[in-house]
């Protein structure tokens, strides 16, 4: 499939996920965030940019706690992996995050099914 299609497949797999699936204690506000974000990481997934709290907030020019807040969303519904990792000087921790290939093979399932 093409990228353009795949990226299609993808934001319209998202928002069905987190559109149709509301938690408890969120808005349809924060639901809205949360694709809108995942669409930025989809991107910068696709580009090979490092999921990072840094740089997530540099691509957003939303804040670290802006960017947490709605990511913690996405790692509660399981759209977001996370991993602790050295941070670039080497010496404290750092969160990287990743989409879990599990989405991905989702979506080529449905469109395996769809032909």
């Amino acid at each position: 499939m093409n990228r353009s299609w795949r990226a299609l497949s993808f934001t319209a797999f998202i928002m069905r996920e987190i559109m149709d699936n509301p938690l408890e204690d969120e808005t349809a506000s924060s639901r809205l965030k949360q694709v809108g974000l995942m669409s930025v990481l989809y991107c910068m997934h696709v580009g090979d940019q490092p999921l990072t709290l840094a740089a997530i907030t540099a691509e957003t020019g939303l804040t670290r706690g802006g960017v947490y807040e709605t990511i913690a969303y996405l790692l509660k519904r399981g759209l977001l992996d996370e991993t602790e990792i050295k941070n670039a000087l080497g010496r404290g921790k750092a969160r990287r995050f990743s989409i879990p290939e599990g989405i991905f093979e989702r979506i080529r399932q449905f469109e395996r099914s769809s032909r």
